[in-house]
């Protein structure tokens, strides 16, 4: 136990409070950006209090050697308790985010989810997986500073309502749907029956197959086929660049079926309820 007496202990404290900040540098960087670097200084001086109070000069161990154990262990001791997340998530969150920067090094880029899942040996279900785990171990406060170049916001004034929307975005999914419906009555026959009957119906494959009078393979191609079909058309009317004048039958037709798809309404009538 320590020989020191109050004096000694709150001068070794005041003379070792820069330690506590080069200690959290040290294992912040280990945590993700959401941990209050704050807390962890808070946690770091409390580690320093009982650092000076337990210390034996007898020992012969120097002083800040001894603090920087104690700091960085009640350092580590508050981001368990505050951590609710499995250390197995812990531990695969470290390994994908290794993973990431060496592939975006090598690449110089971005990685794509399947180089990232190859290079972890998973799936790309296994990744998605493990991303949730991730993003649900993932606490944040309300309180939360978020940056902001004009004034100083925190979490809670940035988080949407759930339950509102906006009315831009209002008039972008009346729009949306409005070309939605446009698209798919401007579809040839067969790709029409299909759509209409397998997503609007919920009827199967094999009774449109009947229907049509095909098998049940061609109605697959069928959807398929429309569903490009409708992406490409619908994408189409926000390009804000205009088209190069298409070249060949196929790109005639799809440009044909976009141009349709723009001309079948009136903006104000897409817009409107």
């Amino acid at each position: 136990m320590t020989s020191l007496d109050d004096a000694d202990i709150q001068r070794l404290i005041e003379q070792h409070l820069p330690l506590v900040r080069h200690v959290v540098f040290q294992v912040a960087v280990h945590f993700p950006r959401h941990v209050d670097r704050e807390e962890l200084a808070t946690a770091g001086a409390l580690g320093l209090v009982e650092a000076a109070r337990r210390y034996d000069e007898a020992r012969g161990v120097p002083f800040d050697r001894f603090a920087a154990q104690r700091i960085r262990g009640a350092i580590l001791d508050a981001v368990r308790a505050a951590d609710w997340a499995p250390r197995s998530v812990r531990t695969l969150a470290r390994r994908l985010e290794s993973v990431e920067q060496r592939l975006a090094t090598e690449l110089g880029r971005v990685p794509s989810v399947d180089e990232t899942a190859e290079a972890l040996g998973m799936t790309r279900a296994e990744l998605h997986r493990l991303q949730d785990r991730m993003f649900r171990s993932v606490v944040l406060a309300l309180e939360y500073e978020v940056n902001d170049a004009d004034e100083d916001l925190t979490l809670v004034d940035v988080l949407s309502d759930g339950t509102t929307i906006e009315p831009s975005e209002e008039l972008e999914n009346r729009e949306l749907v409005h070309y939605l419906r446009d698209a798919i009555a401007l579809l040839p026959d067969r790709h029409r029956v299909v759509v209409d009957g397998y997503f609007l119906q919920g009827r199967k494959s094999q009774e449109l197959a009947d229907q049509l009078g095909v098998t049940e393979s061609r109605i697959s191609q069928l959807r398929s086929e429309a569903l490009l079909m409708l992406r490409d058309g619908i994408e189409a009317q926000y390009e804000q660049v205009p088209r190069d004048e298409p070249v060949g039958r196929v790109a005639r037709r799809k440009a044909g079926y976009a141009d349709a798809i723009g001309e079948a309404s009136a903006w104000h009538d897409r817009i409107t309820v």
